[in-house]
C-alpha cells in the first residue's frame, strides 16, 4: 500500500463563482504545511487552479518546492475562473463536465499551457473542480497528455449539485481508456486514482448498498443512516482531515490495508489551512486541530511502514 496526498490548491473565495478579484491568503500557510510533510518524508501533489497558476507569489513558492523535489504540481480546473469565459455563470456550469466538450478543451488547454509556462513542468495529474468529471473531460485530458485522473469520489452522488453520480464506484484505482473513462481496461492509457472514501465495515459494496437503501423514502425520513452509523453497521469515512478525525482515518486505512487496496488518496482543500476561509476550518483552534489531525495520521503512516508517493508515480504501479 502507498499513500498519496492531493491538495486542491485554490484561491480564497473560489465559491463566489467570479472570474477575478481573488485573494490568496490561504497559500501563506503552505510553507508551514510543507515543512510538516517534509518531516515525514511526504511529497504532496498540489493540484492548482488558474488563479493560483498566474499569481506571482504562488509561482515563486511552488517553483522553489519543485526545484527542491519536495512536491508535484498537477492541474485543478475551476471553469468559472479559467478562460475563455463563454458560458453563463451558474451552479450547473461550475461543473466542468456540464460544459460543451470543445469549451472544456479550450479551458483545459489554457490552464495546462499556463502551468507549463509559469512552472517549467508538464503536468500529467488532474482533478476537476467540484469533482465535475465526465467521459468528455477524460477525452480532453488524454489529448493534452494527462496520465492520472483523480476526480472520482467513491460512494458519493453529486447530482443534487448538478454534478456526477459516483455512488457505485469503489476507491480502487484502475486503468482506463479515454474513450470509456468509467470502465477498467488493462491496456488503458490513463489511470484513475479515486479519492479515498470507504467504510469501517469489511465489505464496502454491501455497506454501500445498505446506506443507499436507507437513503430512500420512507426510510430516509426516519434518519436510518444516522442510526446505522451509531450502531456500527454502516460507517462512511473520507480520508480527509476536513470531515474525519485521525482515529477514523486510521481505522479506514487499516481496513483498506486488510482488504488489499493498493493506494490511500488523502485529500483536502488548501483553503482549510487557514481559519475563516473555507467551511471546514472556522477558528484558529480549528486550524490548530486540523494540522494536528494531519500529524497524527502521518505518525500512523510512518509507524505502519506505508511509503508515500506523488500522484503521478501511481501510474507505473497499477
Amino acid at each position: 500500500m502507498k499513500l498519496i496526498i492531493t491538495i486542491d490548491t485554490e484561491e480564497d473565495n473560489w465559491g463566489d463563482f467570479i472570474s477575478s478579484g481573488y485573494t490568496f491568503n490561504n497559500l501563506k500557510k503552505i510553507p508551514n504545511f510543507q515543512e510538516l510533510l517534509d518531516e515525514f518524508g511526504v511529497r504532496p501533489t498540489y493540484l492548482i487552479t488558474y488563479p493560483v497558476a498566474t499569481d506571482e507569489a504562488a509561482i515563486s513558492m511552488f517553483r522553489k518546492f519543485l526545484e527542491e523535489s519536495r512536491c508535484e504540481i498537477g492541474t485543478h480546473c475551476h471553469p468559472w475562473n479559467t478562460p475563455p469565459f463563454e458560458e453563463e455563470t451558474s451552479q450547473r456550469n461550475s461543473m466542468l463536465c456540464n460544459l460543451p466538450a470543445d469549451l472544456q478543451l479550450r479551458k483545459l488547454t489554457i490552464l495546462h499551457e499556463t502551468i507549463v509556462r509559469n512552472f517549467g513542468i508538464t503536468p500529467i495529474s488532474f482533478r476537476a473542480g467540484r469533482w465535475g468529471y465526465s467521459g468528455d473531460v477524460a477525452v480532453n485530458l488524454h489529448k493534452l497528455g494527462y496520465k492520472v485522473e483523480t476526480s472520482i469520489t467513491p460512494y458519493t452522488d453529486w447530482t443534487n449539485y448538478c454534478g456526477p453520480d459516483f455512488s457505485e464506484y469503489s476507491p480502487n484505482p484502475f486503468r482506463f481508456s479515454s474513450s470509456n473513462a468509467f470502465s477498467p481496461s488493462n491496456n488503458g492509457q490513463m489511470l484513475q486514482v479515486p479519492a479515498t472514501i470507504g467504510f469501517l465495515q469489511k465489505n464496502f459494496t454491501r455497506t454501500n448498498s445498505i446506506i443507499k437503501m436507507a437513503g430512500k423514502r420512507p426510510l430516509k425520513s426516519l434518519r436510518v443512516i444516522g442510526i446505522l452509523s451509531r450502531l456500527g453497521f454502516a460507517n462512511k469515512v473520507w480520508l480527509s482531515p476536513e470531515v474525519a478525525l485521525s482515529e477514523e482515518m486510521i481505522r479506514l486505512s487499516q481496513r483498506m490495508f486488510e482488504t488489499g487496496y493498493p493506494i490511500l488518496n488523502f485529500v483536502f482543500h488548501s483553503t482549510s489551512l487557514k481559519a475563516g476561509i473555507g467551511p471546514f476550518v472556522k477558528t484558529e483552534e480549528d486550524e490548530r486541530r486540523f494540522l494536528q489531525t494531519i500529524r497524527e495520521f502521518l505518525v500512523f503512516i510512518r509507524n505502519a511502514g506505508i511509503p508515500s508517493i506523488k500522484l503521478s508515480e501511481a501510474y507505473s504501479l497499477i
